[in-house]
């Protein structure tokens, strides 16, 4: 199985016997550390005395560092709040490897340690925490400051130790085979994480394809890359009507995980919104804040990052991923208000706002999935501030139809650590979409922004079972925090591919 160059190993050394620069330890709400014996007597006591003072509570996102003076062979060690023992789980795992990376970055220290407390959870729940710590570790390593011509603030660190609890053969072996899963998906969303970090003038719609293509390589991945005439042939006049006011032409991205051995159905159809600048077009935004436009392809991103976790990691189904691509500017050729479009699915629209685009171009993406044989369909986008109002930056919007469809998405993005909340898309918010001169309109105001967004989606997914993410709010992350540096966050990578990696949870549901 291929993997990324860098990578943890799992191993079961004693405590004692490690040598690391630090050593990572979580640390729970009112812990007592009996199963990490010797690690108070290791810290000279200073892990007692903190712990009694309340200077380390277990609350997640603490971090207290200790140096070790005693008997064993790591520099120092850290404490990573870990909240309440009977509420650990994969994303606790996660957050708390990833904090403690972090950690050892900002102290420049090389190598590090983990300590995989799960001496009382059920073996089989042993390969999830493992894999999801692996991921965490992952994700602490990526850097936005890829342009700076200075050396990375904080060095990545060069060696991670998972050190894990003693486990029969076969948990062993499950383990093991979690460490490959994490590392490939924690680098697959670091993917994302890159190309949403790039500088638009960097990453034009065709140079997205290219990254596309460069993504693909040394996965069983097919890509194709609908140029504007063919994207005119198709008479995709949804996307073509957004690109009119950019000199840059416009591209769909395609890509097939296609395992030869898989079942005709289900075919899972991913479309991710691709719009690399985002001015707003003639109904332009404002000034402020412009800049983080560059992060509105982070559904396409999403897209292509999962079809390659998905198939280095074997997905069991086939796949395709669509991503259609345009910059959104406000030329003399630009869409106006008040224009009327019509997408490949025959469907006309009146564009009363120009910066309502993503829902144009997902519409003939969301066509052309269909067309290729999709019978299940999702689609990620940062769509709408009114899902950042009604959710804030925690969890994403889920809509879609049937219930069951949309609760096995919401489902594994619980496990994932891509959390979405459900958001209805019932057939009465179209009344705000009419139209008096088309058969509908692209925006239908403020009141329910978010829900009506999706509601225009639905018109273009047919009889499918149909889920719609709006990352609008969790997409970027403004502000560092002690799992998480700023900028693009990957959001629903790991999501999109544990769909296709397990899909008995939802491959029966239909219409």
């Amino acid at each position: 199985m291929p993997t990324p160059e860098f990578a943890p190993l799992l191993v079961w050394t004693p405590l004692p016997q490690l040598d690391a620069d630090l050593l990572i330890v979580p640390a729970f709400e009112g812990d007592d550390f009996v199963d990490v014996p010797g690690l108070d007597a290791a810290t000279g006591g200073d892990v007692g005395r903190a712990t009694s003072a309340r200077e380390m509570s277990g609350k997640p996102g603490e971090v207290l560092v200790s140096t070790v003076t005693h008997h064993w062979n790591v520099r120092r060690v850290a404490l990573v709040g870990a909240g309440k023992r009977s509420a650990y789980d994969a994303d606790v795992a996660r957050r708390v490897a990833a904090t403690g990376v972090l950690a050892a970055r900002q102290r420049r220290a090389p190598r590090v340690a983990i300590v995989f407390r799960a001496a009382e959870q059920d073996t089989a729940t042993v390969p999830r925490l493992v894999q999801a710590a692996t991921e965490g570790i992952l994700l602490a390593q990526h850097d936005i400051g890829r342009h700076k011509s200075a050396p990375p603030e904080l060095p990545p660190v060069s060696d991670v130790r998972l050190v894990a609890p003693e486990l029969a053969a076969q948990a062993r072996a499950d383990a093991t085979r979690a460490v490959e899963r994490g590392t490939i998906l924690g680098a697959c969303t670091n993917l994302a994480r890159d190309l949403g970090n790039e500088p638009a003038n960097l990453l034009t719609p065709t140079l997205f394809a290219d990254r596309a293509r460069t993504a693909a390589e040394g996965a069983s991945l097919a890509v194709e890359v609908l140029n504007e005439e063919r994207i005119a042939a198709l008479r995709m006049g949804l996307l073509l009507g957004v690109s009119r006011g950019s000199s840059e032409p416009p591209r769909v991205i395609v890509l097939r995980h296609d395992p030869p051995d898989a079942p005709a159905a289900p075919v899972l159809g991913l479309v991710g919104k691709g719009v690399t600048f985002d001015t707003g077009g003639i109904s332009i935004k404002p000034a402020d804040g412009m800049e983080k436009m560059k992060v509105d392809m982070a559904g396409g991103a999403a897209v292509i990052a999962a079809l390659r976790a998905m198939s280095l990691l074997h997905a069991p189904i086939r796949v395709i991923g669509v991503v259609p691509s345009t910059e959104n500017m406000p030329d003399g050729r630009a869409v106006k208000p008040g224009d009327v479009l019509r997408g490949a699915a025959g469907k006309t629209v009146e564009v009363v706002n120009t910066d309502a685009e993503g829902r144009l171009i997902l519409g003939d993406g969301l066509w052309y999935a269909r067309e290729q044989g999709a019978t299940h369909l999702i689609d990620v986008a940062t769509l709408t501030g009114a899902c950042v109002v009604a959710l804030g930056r925690v969890y994403s919007g889920v809509f879609g139809t049937p219930d069951d469809f949309v609760e096995a998405v919401r489902g594994i993005g619980l496990v994932t650590g891509d959390r979405c909340w459900p958001m209805p898309s019932t057939d009465e918010y179209f009344e705000q979409l009419k139209s008096d001169v088309a058969d509908m309109s692209n925006t239908g105001g403020r009141p329910a922004g978010a829900v009506t967004a999706a509601v225009f989606l639905k018109q273009f997914v047919g009889d499918l079972p149909w889920a719609h993410i709006d990352i609008a709010g969790t997409a970027w992350a403004d502000e560092a925090r002690p799992w998480q540096v700023k900028g693009a966050t990957g959001v629903a990578v790991r999501l999109l591919a544990e769909m296709a990696l397990h899909p008995e949870s939802w491959r029966h549901i239909t219409r």
